[in-house]
């Protein structure tokens, strides 16, 4: 039961209670008049923002990734080996640097090696080979120190250059395989029995009756021309026959007698005209005070009559000889141009057996079997000939890649060890980092190949750079774009990472007066203006001219200064 003074108490608290949610009400209720002027909008005032002077930099910018350059994807243009089987991976291709002459992966434990070079690999490099692949390929061995001609031509110089490559890296050179053997093999022994047949064919023609005499009359034919040209031969060896050398010899000595006595009948004439004749005994002396007395001359008659006779038979003598030589020399002439007939004679004889022993064979019923078996033994021949032109040590298809850029940087492999090559093997990059981005085509339209750029590869930290490409628009209207570092210092761990490239297209040289370009406007007469504020809500125009955008901004010379306020927005 309570007491007067706690009901008191309780009816007091319950109109507070009430007094205060009243005033919390009447709070919350306006009148519509209160409510109008809650509503209604503030003063007009102007949006104005100040002229500044300071350098201006206009940049399009670039977002993209960092990676590395000039991607490719290496892929195999053949089998490796020679083998046709299934081509699986023994040995995966690794990331890292890979040079000139690298082995990049193995296939059913052959090498796939990798050198530099524009043409592509697309076919194998049988002997005999030409073309710019093999010569690109001589271009890599030399390279490497293989100092193989460049040549073209997959030659047997080039072959022995390719084996000591292989050699020297642990490998043997691609062989023939047992099936090219196997073929080597059938194509010889066809090329035997088809010589066979044909030898077979021949004497079997030969031994024909129908042609048998006519195989003997041809080979006595022969023999008598034989016999010809060594008689002639003989003939033209010697100067005369025996009977003529026994007449030359006879005149010959006949004249050597005949100038010894020529030779003696002057010396004796000689003598006798040099001895004086002796005097009579009975003539008396002649007086002392006389002369000499005078002997009467030698009689000489007779000798000089000797020297005569033997100088008529020296020139008997020499005629004679002379006579002896020349019907020598007739009889020589005579017998050659006999000799030289019979030659003619024996040539006709056998021209005329052989046309008759031909004619022969080939109305003979085996010519034909001959015949037959000549063009067996021709198209053997050229079958083997053919395949011996591509017989020998090769390269596979598969195991050479050709790139356009070494070194190079594997950067992924796509295949991995026991699983089959049938796509490409890795991605191969450049060694250098770029940036990869794309802009849309109003913002390419301001870029070249040449700009400045500067990227922003993580917070804090800029690097110089050059944009190097410029590519098509794509499906959705933007183009790639391709910014190289001048720098490659500490990007490596930041591959793969987004980054920010600002490419500088336009700069000041100095500082000048800036404004925003929302303050400019263009007049109906084509010049330009600004408002600047002189006074709180008054304004004044003034011309400018203007100069780079950049950034929301624009370069403005005109009766402007620094700190000048410019209207940007009208309320």
């Amino acid at each position: 039961m309570r007491t007067p003074r706690g009901k008191l108490l309780l009816v007091l608290a319950v109109v507070l209670v009430v007094a205060g949610v009243g005033w919390g009400v009447s709070t919350q209720l306006r009148s519509p008049a209160d409510e109008a002027a809650v509503r209604k909008p503030p003063r007009p005032s102007l949006v104005t923002a100040p002229v500044e002077r300071r350098k201006l930099v206009s940049t399009v910018v670039v977002s993209g990734t960092l990676e590395y350059g000039s991607p490719y994807l290496m892929s195999l243009a053949g089998v490796v080996g020679g083998s046709e089987t299934a081509q699986r991976a023994t040995r995966a291709p690794r990331r890292g640097m890979i040079a000139e002459g690298a082995v990049v992966m193995e296939v059913n434990g052959r090498p796939v090696f990798v050198f530099f070079g524009e043409v592509p690999m697309h076919r194998s490099l049988l002997p005999g080979a030409k073309g710019a692949d093999v010569k690109q390929l001589q271009r890599a061995l030399r390279r490497l120190g293989y100092h193989t001609p460049v040549t073209g031509v997959f030659d047997q110089a080039t072959i022995a250059a390719v084996s000591r490559f292989y050699a020297r890296r642990g490998y043997e050179a691609q062989q023939p395989t047992l099936e090219m053997r196997q073929r080597s093999d059938d194509l010889r022994r066809a090329v035997q029995t088809a010589q066979e047949v044909l030898v077979t064919e021949r004497k079997a023609l030969d031994q024909g009756m129908d042609v048998l005499p006519l195989n003997v009359r041809l080979a006595n034919a022969r023999r008598d021309l034989k016999e010809a040209r060594r008689a002639l031969g003989s003939a033209r060896a010697q100067d005369y026959t025996t009977e003529d050398e026994a007449k030359v010899e006879a005149a010959e000595s006949a004249v050597r007698t005949a100038e010894e006595r020529l030779l003696t009948a002057e010396r004796e004439l000689a003598q006798a005209s040099a001895t004086p004749t002796p005097a009579p005994t009975s003539t008396p002396s002649p007086s002392p005070s006389a002369g000499a007395p005078i002997e009467p001359p030698a009689d000489t008659r007779l000798l000089e009559l000797r020297v005569a006779n033997a100088g008529a038979d020296l020139a008997a003598a020499r005629s004679a000889l002379k006579r002896v030589l020349e019907e020598a020399g007739i009889a020589r002439d005579k017998r050659l141009t006999e000799l030289e007939k019979n030659i003619r004679s024996a040539r006709e004889a056998v021209v005329t057996a052989e046309q008759t022993l031909r004619q022969a064979r080939q109305l003979s019923p085996v010519r034909l079997k001959v015949a037959n078996a000549q063009r067996d033994l021709a198209a053997a021949q050229a079958l083997l000939a053919e395949f011996s032109r591509t017989y020998g040590t090769t390269i596979p298809p598969g195991e050479i890649v050709f790139l356009p850029k070494l070194p190079a940087r594997l950067h992924r492999a796509t295949v991995k060890a026991g699983e089959l090559v049938d796509r490409p093997i890795a991605t191969v990059t450049s060694s250098t980092f770029v940036v990869s981005g794309s802009v849309d085509a109003a913002e390419a339209g301001r870029l070249k190949t040449g700009l400045k750029a500067t990227i922003e590869p993580e917070a804090g930290r800029t690097v110089p750079g050059t944009v190097t490409s410029l590519g098509g628009r794509d499906a959705k209207g933007a183009v790639p774009v391709m910014i190289t570092p001048a720098s490659m210092k500490g990007l490596k761990k930041l591959a793969d990472a987004p980054v920010t490239v600002r490419v500088t297209i336009g700069a000041t040289d100095k500082e000048v007066l800036v404004v925003p370009a929302a303050a400019v406007v263009t007049a109906a007469d084509g010049k330009a203006r600004v408002q600047v504020e002189t006074a709180p809500d008054q304004t004044t125009e003034v011309e400018v001219r203007t100069g780079l955008a950049a950034d929301g901004a624009v370069e403005v010379t005109g009766d402007l200064k620094p700190g000048d306020l410019v209207v940007i927005n009208s309320a």
